[in-house]
């Protein structure tokens, strides 16, 4: 029988993101960018600007900011030793939404902070991606952890029977975006890895559905 297998999301559930995003748009852009609420629905506008940024040239800073400066990027608290007491138990992949050209940069950025695991790149939602994940693996069984409702929702579509958590580690973001466990897409809701650890163990080994 073949190891259980974990599939994690990466930015703001390995390590932060938003944050250091943020800081990086008021030092080098002079914008702000606050994390109270959904930082991503906020209008963007440049300094001396009237017009807000438009969604394409969000997308552009996105992609700018993983170019050049995934260095700024830090670890969730608990997740690195949360991962590799997992891999004890289980194959571990990390599933991330960003472009192929950066798969090699975030397996190195992962690496350098403690974390030895696959990268799998994606874009767009993340269900089929990780059926292709799971049919590679063939795992004797496998949980899904993201950040994001829509990934659990996708998930939860084309691989009901999978476990699936929904973890969030950036505080300042985790009060304000919709709970994939309310909506019935995740079997639970755990925002810190000290207490997310015993419910994976636990779902690895089919003491806890």
């Amino acid at each position: 029988m073949n190891r259980p297998l974990v599939v994690t999301d990466c930015d703001e559930v390995l390590l932060h993101f938003v944050r250091h995003f943020g800081e990086w748009l008021g030092e080098v852009h002079g914008m702000a960018f606050r994390l109270d609420g959904n930082p991503f629905a906020q209008p963007l506008t440049p300094p001396g600007g009237s017009e807000p940024l438009s969604a394409e040239e969000k997308w552009r800073f996105l992609d700018l900011f993983f170019d050049t400066e995934m260095a700024r990027q830090t670890p969730i608290a608990g997740a690195v030793a949360a991962v590799s007491e997992l891999q004890r138990e289980a194959d571990v992949v990390v599933l991330t939404n960003l472009g192929d050209q950066h798969n090699s940069r975030r397996t190195l950025q992962l690496r350098d902070h403690g974390i030895a695991a696959r990268v799998f790149t994606n874009q767009g939602p993340k269900g089929p991606a990780l059926q292709r994940i799971v049919s590679q693996y063939a795992p004797s069984r496998v949980v899904f952890v993201d950040d994001l409702a829509h990934h659990l929702a996708s998930a939860a579509e084309t691989l009901p029977d999978i476990a699936r958590l929904h973890l969030c580690g950036e505080p300042a973001v985790a009060p304000h975006i919709p709970c994939a466990h309310k909506a019935g897409d995740a079997h639970a809701r755990i925002d810190s890895w000290t207490e997310a650890l015993p419910w994976l163990l636990e779902s690895l080994h089919g003491e806890r559905r």
